[in-house]
Protein backbone atom coordinates (compact mmCIF):
# COMPACT_ATOMS: atom_id res chain seq x y z
CA UNK A 1 0.00 0.00 0.00
CA UNK A 2 1.37 3.44 -0.87
CA UNK A 3 1.85 6.11 1.75
CA UNK A 4 -0.78 8.32 0.14
CA UNK A 5 -3.26 5.46 -0.15
CA UNK A 6 -2.80 4.58 3.49
CA UNK A 7 -3.47 8.16 4.52
CA UNK A 8 -6.56 8.36 2.31
CA UNK A 9 -8.07 5.20 3.83
CA UNK A 10 -7.63 6.44 7.37
CA UNK A 11 -10.14 8.95 8.69
CA UNK A 12 -8.22 12.23 8.80
CA UNK A 13 -7.85 13.80 12.22
CA UNK A 14 -8.49 17.49 12.78
CA UNK A 15 -4.72 17.94 12.84
CA UNK A 16 -4.44 16.21 9.45
CA UNK A 17 -7.20 18.44 8.07
CA UNK A 18 -5.42 21.57 9.28
CA UNK A 19 -2.15 20.48 7.69
CA UNK A 20 -3.81 19.61 4.40
CA UNK A 21 -5.54 22.98 4.15
CA UNK A 22 -2.44 24.85 5.30
CA UNK A 23 -0.40 23.14 2.59
CA UNK A 24 -2.97 24.03 -0.06
CA UNK A 25 -3.23 27.66 1.00
CA UNK A 26 0.51 28.15 1.48
CA UNK A 27 1.13 26.69 -1.99
CA UNK A 28 -1.54 28.86 -3.61
CA UNK A 29 -0.76 32.18 -1.94
CA UNK A 30 2.60 31.89 -0.22
CA UNK A 31 3.39 31.47 3.46
CA UNK A 32 3.06 35.16 4.28
CA UNK A 33 -0.08 35.51 2.17
CA UNK A 34 -2.15 33.26 4.45
CA UNK A 35 -3.38 34.04 7.94
CA UNK A 36 -4.20 31.71 10.78
CA UNK A 37 -7.86 32.76 10.58
CA UNK A 38 -8.02 31.66 6.94
CA UNK A 39 -6.58 28.24 7.72
CA UNK A 40 -9.06 27.88 10.57
CA UNK A 41 -11.98 28.86 8.33
CA UNK A 42 -10.94 26.23 5.79
CA UNK A 43 -11.41 23.50 8.39
CA UNK A 44 -14.38 25.06 10.17
CA UNK A 45 -12.75 26.27 13.38
CA UNK A 46 -11.73 29.69 14.66
CA UNK A 47 -8.21 30.91 14.01
CA UNK A 48 -7.34 30.89 17.73
CA UNK A 49 -8.65 27.33 17.90
CA UNK A 50 -5.72 26.26 15.75
CA UNK A 51 -3.39 26.95 18.63
CA UNK A 52 -4.77 23.87 20.39
CA UNK A 53 -3.07 21.87 17.64
CA UNK A 54 -0.10 23.99 16.52
CA UNK A 55 1.98 26.76 18.05
CA UNK A 56 1.57 28.77 14.84
CA UNK A 57 2.13 28.81 11.09
CA UNK A 58 5.85 28.12 11.48
CA UNK A 59 5.06 24.88 13.30
CA UNK A 60 2.62 23.85 10.56
CA UNK A 61 5.21 24.48 7.86
CA UNK A 62 7.85 22.51 9.76
CA UNK A 63 5.55 19.54 10.27
CA UNK A 64 4.58 19.56 6.60
CA UNK A 65 8.12 19.65 5.23
CA UNK A 66 9.81 17.42 7.79
CA UNK A 67 6.82 15.07 7.69
CA UNK A 68 6.86 14.51 3.95
CA UNK A 69 10.63 13.93 3.99
CA UNK A 70 10.14 11.32 6.71
CA UNK A 71 7.32 9.61 4.80
CA UNK A 72 9.27 9.46 1.56
CA UNK A 73 12.35 8.00 3.27
CA UNK A 74 10.39 5.52 5.40
CA UNK A 75 8.31 4.47 2.40
CA UNK A 76 11.44 3.92 0.33
CA UNK A 77 13.05 1.81 3.04
CA UNK A 78 9.88 -0.25 3.38
CA UNK A 79 9.64 -0.87 -0.36
CA UNK A 80 13.25 -2.00 -0.56
CA UNK A 81 12.88 -4.30 2.44
CA UNK A 82 9.70 -5.82 0.98
CA UNK A 83 11.44 -6.42 -2.35
CA UNK A 84 14.43 -8.09 -0.70
CA UNK A 85 12.17 -10.25 1.51
CA UNK A 86 10.18 -11.33 -1.54
CA UNK A 87 13.33 -12.10 -3.51
CA UNK A 88 12.36 -9.70 -6.29
CA UNK A 89 14.71 -8.69 -9.09
CA UNK A 90 16.50 -5.32 -8.85
CA UNK A 91 14.23 -3.95 -11.60
CA UNK A 92 11.19 -4.62 -9.42
CA UNK A 93 12.79 -2.78 -6.50
CA UNK A 94 13.52 0.23 -8.68
CA UNK A 95 10.01 0.15 -10.10
CA UNK A 96 8.59 0.13 -6.56
CA UNK A 97 10.64 3.20 -5.62
CA UNK A 98 9.53 5.01 -8.76
CA UNK A 99 5.88 4.13 -8.16
CA UNK A 100 6.05 5.40 -4.59
CA UNK A 101 7.53 8.71 -5.65
CA UNK A 102 4.93 9.06 -8.39
CA UNK A 103 2.20 8.67 -5.77
CA UNK A 104 3.78 11.55 -3.88
CA UNK A 105 4.20 13.66 -7.01
CA UNK A 106 0.55 13.24 -8.00
CA UNK A 107 -1.09 13.33 -4.56
CA UNK A 108 1.04 15.90 -2.72
CA UNK A 109 1.71 18.53 -5.34
CA UNK A 110 1.25 21.37 -2.88
CA UNK A 111 4.08 19.99 -0.74
CA UNK A 112 6.45 20.07 -3.70
CA UNK A 113 5.59 23.74 -4.18
CA UNK A 114 6.07 24.40 -0.47
CA UNK A 115 9.46 22.75 -0.43
CA UNK A 116 10.65 24.79 -3.41
CA UNK A 117 9.41 28.11 -2.03
CA UNK A 118 9.49 27.89 1.74
CA UNK A 119 12.24 25.50 2.89
CA UNK A 120 14.50 28.38 3.89
CA UNK A 121 11.82 29.61 6.34
CA UNK A 122 12.32 26.58 8.57
CA UNK A 123 14.44 26.78 11.70
CA UNK A 124 17.98 25.55 11.18
CA UNK A 125 17.35 22.29 13.03
CA UNK A 126 14.25 21.47 10.99
CA UNK A 127 15.91 22.41 7.71
CA UNK A 128 18.92 20.23 8.53
CA UNK A 129 16.59 17.34 9.35
CA UNK A 130 14.85 17.72 6.00
CA UNK A 131 18.18 17.75 4.19
CA UNK A 132 19.43 14.70 6.10
CA UNK A 133 16.31 12.71 5.26
CA UNK A 134 16.53 13.76 1.63
CA UNK A 135 20.16 12.61 1.40
CA UNK A 136 19.20 9.24 2.88
CA UNK A 137 16.34 8.94 0.41
CA UNK A 138 18.65 9.72 -2.50
CA UNK A 139 21.09 7.05 -1.34
CA UNK A 140 18.31 4.44 -1.38
CA UNK A 141 17.67 5.31 -5.00
CA UNK A 142 21.36 5.37 -5.92
CA UNK A 143 21.74 1.83 -4.61
CA UNK A 144 18.65 0.63 -6.47
CA UNK A 145 19.70 2.31 -9.72
CA UNK A 146 23.22 0.85 -9.63
CA UNK A 147 21.80 -2.61 -8.96
CA UNK A 148 19.92 -2.35 -12.26
CA UNK A 149 22.61 -0.41 -14.17
CA UNK A 150 25.92 -1.56 -12.61
CA UNK A 151 27.93 0.23 -15.28
CA UNK A 152 27.00 3.59 -13.81
CA UNK A 153 29.44 5.22 -11.43
CA UNK A 154 28.13 6.39 -8.09
CA UNK A 155 28.24 9.99 -9.30
CA UNK A 156 26.41 9.16 -12.53
CA UNK A 157 23.73 7.33 -10.58
CA UNK A 158 23.32 10.21 -8.14
CA UNK A 159 23.01 12.79 -10.91
CA UNK A 160 20.50 10.52 -12.67
CA UNK A 161 18.41 10.17 -9.50
CA UNK A 162 18.28 13.93 -8.96
CA UNK A 163 17.29 14.35 -12.62
CA UNK A 164 14.44 11.88 -12.24
CA UNK A 165 13.27 13.65 -9.09
CA UNK A 166 13.18 16.89 -11.08
CA UNK A 167 11.11 15.18 -13.76
CA UNK A 168 8.63 13.63 -11.36
CA UNK A 169 8.44 16.70 -9.12
CA UNK A 170 7.41 18.86 -12.07
CA UNK A 171 3.75 17.94 -11.51
CA UNK A 172 2.83 21.27 -9.78
CA UNK A 173 3.70 23.04 -13.03
CA UNK A 174 1.08 21.13 -14.99
CA UNK A 175 -1.84 23.41 -15.77
CA UNK A 176 -4.50 21.42 -13.96
CA UNK A 177 -6.34 18.08 -13.66
CA UNK A 178 -8.56 18.82 -16.67
CA UNK A 179 -5.50 18.94 -18.95
CA UNK A 180 -4.15 15.58 -17.73
CA UNK A 181 -5.09 12.02 -18.64
CA UNK A 182 -6.67 9.97 -15.86
CA UNK A 183 -4.48 9.26 -12.85
CA UNK A 184 -3.51 5.77 -13.91
CA UNK A 185 -2.48 6.89 -17.38
CA UNK A 186 -0.52 9.82 -15.97
CA UNK A 187 1.26 7.57 -13.45
CA UNK A 188 2.16 5.07 -16.17
CA UNK A 189 3.54 7.86 -18.37
CA UNK A 190 5.65 9.28 -15.56
CA UNK A 191 6.96 5.79 -14.80
CA UNK A 192 8.03 5.26 -18.41
CA UNK A 193 9.73 8.65 -18.48
CA UNK A 194 11.59 7.93 -15.24
CA UNK A 195 12.85 4.55 -16.41
CA UNK A 196 13.76 6.02 -19.78
CA UNK A 197 15.80 8.79 -18.15
CA UNK A 198 17.69 6.30 -15.99
CA UNK A 199 18.37 3.99 -18.91
CA UNK A 200 19.64 6.92 -20.98
CA UNK A 201 22.37 7.55 -18.41
CA UNK A 202 24.21 4.48 -19.66
CA UNK A 203 27.16 5.07 -21.95
CA UNK A 204 25.40 3.15 -24.75
CA UNK A 205 22.33 5.40 -24.50
CA UNK A 206 20.18 2.82 -22.77
CA UNK A 207 19.86 0.34 -25.62
CA UNK A 208 19.47 -3.31 -24.87
CA UNK A 209 19.05 -4.94 -21.48
CA UNK A 210 19.78 -3.19 -18.13
CA UNK A 211 22.60 -5.62 -17.25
Amino acid sequence: MTTSAARDRATPTRRDQILREAARLFAERGFHGVGVDEIGAAVGISGPGLYRHFAGKDAMLAELLVGISERLHEGGVARMEESVSAGLAPEATLDALIAGHIDFALDDRSLITLHDRELDRLRDDDRKQVRKLQRQYVELWVGAVRAVYPGLTELEARVSVHTVFGLLNSTPHLSGPSSLPDRGTTAALLHRLARGALAAARADGGSGQPH
